[in-house]
């Protein structure tokens, strides 16, 4: 089952990716393009003229940005109407409607302007409407919106909002909504300036909100409650529930005086018994489970009730995981295996064996380990995918597409998700299936995984586990003495073979490697370049795997988990006394660590199925343990 594998954005950097037939066409649209960005308006004519080229509509946005001029106002109109709603439309639109603006073209900016989150352009859209004599009270209305949020806006709007002010629509209720909304993870900078806009025996709540943004202990202060108010009670809800990650013993001694001191709806207390069990849960707190107990039914969703499951795993509680979670209702995969093992341990093995048997049949962690406990094979439940050649053939003739393609060829992978995310919204739910056809036919391995997963079509392994890189992933894992199947799992995991992939904390590529672990192995600083080719990233990812095992003893769970969220910190996850390497990962204190060992693991255990061997990868770690 071997292949070559090289997407669009790996082969170009391998190897010249198009014939000498699509370079000369590609370089008919790079010339054009030129001439739209440095010619003259009949140079851009011209060279739009001659060109026949899928990103033809590209040369005309270069130009149209470059020179939204009033004189040629139909033709950008046309623009504007004929790619409406595409990744070309904003762009001019954007340009186009602040040259208006300057020009106090105000009919003209009313009739081109189009929803947006910028606030410039809207304030301006309602204050030419206002000039021009729209009704006054569905101006205000609007005008009301964009003043109740919790950050400042553009100077553009001061004058709308003057005019809204004076004609009476600014009210307290609409100020301490504000104030809220700015204290509660908006810009307390704007802060002081509503503090004026309050009467001024009520002046202190703003700097008090903005004392307790910024340190959540200012609510476990009795004293000031100067009048235990409403506003006093919103203000110590909003602290409290922040207090809690903070410092758990303040908390819950404060909120026992504040429960008393303020009338909360039982809405408010549920809140706070939530955020509570949740903190309180998470970090193994003595008194979690009786937070947990106190949560309303119709607030104890999966995520808390997974806390439930692991604050009772901690202790090994496991009549009390019997007791918590049979006879529930969709219960996750996760919790269902545990309430087998707990049964298990009670020693109720036909039971236990009973709810197994259902977890193996499924494509996953959970699934896997129960077919191990249970001898079973695994389950992939794979699909082929079946979609009509003539659907097919019309979705590879859509502008969209053929534009995607194009961009990907350039390299230009932000320009061709653009246009790929813009067909597959625009799709119905088979055409998304074509799609994904034709993306997994040109090695677009993220789009093809990223449009699945868009419309929960899970069940197609070949496409959704692709053997990506795959002669690059042995050579490499060979060398350093690794299983493919982990490397491969990894990448999938990381970037779904994205070669471009960058992380918000600057990890790039395949293997998403940050810089300075990239400079460690390599021994010398790697280019972000060089990190976003494929061989350079998976050489390097390969060889940390290596290095990370190394520092593990061997253990492969560990070195994931390390992968993750670094070597020293997993060590000092790593229990006292040993316990079984299964428990051990479900008490893994990040959930994102958490998540991401048993996603590997069952991402490799579908790579080592779909390579022909047998077995079930995760079986060893039910004789597994840790610590000790």
């Amino acid at each position: 089952m071997k292949k070559q594998f090289l997407s669009f954005a790996a082969a170009a950097l391998l190897f010249p990716l198009f014939s000498a037939d699509a370079n000369t066409e590609h370089d008919a649209f790079l010339d054009a393009e030129k001439t739209a960005r440095y010619g003259s308006y009949q140079e851009f004519k011209d060279a739009v003229e001659k060109l026949d080229h899928p990103l033809k509509p590209y040369v005309e946005k270069v130009y149209w940005q470059r020179h939204p001029d009033i004189e040629h106002q139909s033709e950008i109109e046309r623009y504007l109407t004929i790619y409406q709603n595409t990744p070309l439309e904003w762009p001019v639109r954007k340009a186009w409607l602040q040259n208006l603006q300057k020009k106090k073209r105000k009919a003209a900016f009313i009739n081109n302007y189009r929803e947006t989150s910028n606030s410039e352009l809207t304030c301006t859209f309602l204050q030419y409407q206002l000039d021009l004599g729209a009704p006054e009270k569905a101006i205000m209305n609007q005008v009301t919106e964009l003043w109740t949020v919790g950050k400042s806006q553009p100077e553009e709007c001061d004058p709308l909002f003057s005019i809204w002010r004076k004609k009476g629509h600014m009210s307290q209720e609409l100020i301490w909504q504000r104030i809220t909304l700015s204290a509660q993870g908006g810009s307390q900078s704007l802060l002081p300036y509503l503090k004026t806009l309050l009467p001024k025996n009520e002046q202190y709540l703003a700097d008090f909100y903005r004392k307790v943004r910024s340190d959540p202990s200012a609510a476990a202060g009795m004293y000031r409650y100067k009048n235990k108010t409403v506003k006093e009670g919103e203000i110590a809800h909003y602290g409290i529930k922040r207090l809690i990650w903070r410092d758990k013993t303040l908390a819950l001694k404060a909120w026992e005086k504040l429960d008393k001191m303020f009338a909360y709806s039982d809405e408010q207390k549920a809140d706070v018994y939530y955020t509570f069990a949740l903190a309180l849960a998470s970090s193994g707190h003595a008194e979690a489970r009786f937070w947990l107990n106190k949560v309303p039914k119709d607030r104890q969703d999966r995520k808390l009730m997974q806390w439930q499951l692991g604050n009772m795993l901690k202790t090994q509680d496991w009549s009390g995981i019997v007791a918590f979670f049979t006879g529930k209702e969709n219960l996750s995969l996760g919790q269902q295996y545990w309430l087998a093992y707990s049964l298990e341990q009670r020693g109720d093995s036909e039971r236990a064996k009973v709810i197994w048997q259902t977890v193996a049949k499924e494509r996953d962690y959970y699934g896997f380990l129960a077919a191990a406990r249970l001898g079973l094979p695994v389950e992939l439940n794979n699909q082929p995918l079946l979609v009509s050649d003539k659907l097919v053939d019309e979705v590879a003739q859509a502008p969209g597409f053929k534009r995607a393609k194009a961009m990907y060829e350039l390299e230009r992978f932000t320009s061709a998700r653009r246009e790929w995310n813009y067909l597959t919204r625009t799709s119905s739910e088979e055409e998304k299936l074509a799609a994904s056809k034709l993306a997994a036919e040109l090695d677009w391995y993220d789009s093809t995984i990223y449009t699945l997963a868009q419309i929960k079509a899970w069940d197609y392994v070949e496409l959704r586990f692709p053997f990506a890189f795959q002669d690059l992933f042995e050579r490499y894992s060979k060398r350093n003495h690794i299983d493919v199947t982990w490397s491969i799992a990894i990448s999938r995991r990381e970037s779904s073979f994205a070669p471009d992939a960058r992380s918000h904390a600057n990890a790039r590529g395949l293997m998403q490697l940050l810089p300075s672990t990239a400079k460690y192995v390599n021994k010398g600083t790697v280019s972000s370049k060089r990190l976003n080719q494929p061989q350079t990233n998976i050489r390097l990812g390969t060889e940390y795997l290596e290095y990370l095992k190394k520092k593990n003893q061997g253990n492969e769970i560990l070195a994931t988990a390390s992968y993750n969220a670094g070597y020293h910190r997993i060590k000092k996850w790593l229990p006292d006394e040993a316990m079984p390497a299964e428990l051990w990962i479900e008490l893994i204190p990040y959930r994102e660590t958490r998540e991401y060992v048993k996603n590997v693991y069952a991402y490799r255990q579908v790579y080592h199925t779909r390579m022909g061997r047998e077995g079930n990868i995760l079986a060893p770690i039910l004789d597994m343990k840790m610590g000790g």
